[in-house]
């Protein structure tokens, strides 16, 4: 499949970036379910380190006064090395068994908080690299990882900001693993490199505007709203399985 994307995939691509940021669940987990009626699987990967690495330099310096090294020491630590191996493994999965696997966790994930929206991991230390382990490993394999990294971070309690700024920083260092792995399997190609301004142009804009309306729009109101997008967006994925196997 060749590399060619149009007004549309960036204008969704804008567009999860914008409630990734607001919902605070990361943009990943809208971009990989729309890119993959876009793109090959692997290649949207690829192009989804490259975005991720721009988006998450956007949220460092926007929300960079809130971060926390304790945190980050204690997530960030194991999703960086857990994503390396789930990078690696993601070369043993086709794009019918991803939209399975995606929308089943996606499904669950959004149910799960629907039903019980108060639901956290415990503070403790092993939960957290628990959590951030498997997280890192999700994002490598599947592409997406950051709604558990999100759920680990929250159970710290913090302010909205160093949530927001722990979690660019630990997402950057992630992206900047499995950019390289997904690199060395082939999945970035040059074509995809000539993207890079414009992903980096979308990744700012959609942080910038998240921003703007998280000062402005409560945030829990719309992190529901969020959840029912990803339940949809799962259910959605679980269909196309379906139709796939046809």
């Amino acid at each position: 499949m060749n590399y060619a994307p149009g007004f549309l995939f960036y204008f969704l691509t804008l567009l999860a970036e914008i409630i990734g940021t607001v919902g605070g669940f990361g943009s990943s987990v809208f971009f990989v379910p729309i890119a993959n009626h876009f793109l090959s699987f692997h290649q949207v990967l690829g192009i989804l380190s490259l975005l991720h690495i721009f988006s998450n330099l956007s949220k460092i310096v926007l929300f960079r006064k809130g971060f926390n090294k304790s945190i980050f020491l204690k997530i960030g630590i194991p999703s960086i090395i857990f994503v390396i191996i789930g990078a690696y493994f993601s070369k043993y999965v086709n794009t019918s068994i991803a939209n399975l696997l995606l929308g089943l966790f996606l499904s669950l994930f959004a149910g799960l908080l629907i039903l019980k929206p108060d639901f956290a991991f415990k503070p403790t230390l092993v939960n957290a690299v628990i959590g951030g382990g498997l997280s890192g490993g999700m994002a490598g394999w599947l592409g997406t990882g950051g709604a558990v990294r999100g759920l680990a971070l929250a159970s710290f309690n913090v302010q909205k900001d160093t949530f927001l700024a722990t979690s660019a920083l630990i997402d950057f260092m992630v992206d900047l693993s499995r950019f390289g792995v997904y690199s060395f399997q082939g999945y970035l190609t040059r074509d995809m490199l000539w993207q890079a301004p414009a992903l980096l142009v979308i990744s700012f804009t959609g942080s910038w505007l998240g921003k703007r309306l998280l000062n402005h729009i409560p945030q829990e109101p719309f992190r529901k709203l969020s959840l029912w997008l990803i339940l949809l967006i799962g259910v959605y994925s679980l269909i196309q399985y379906f139709i796939d196997r046809q």
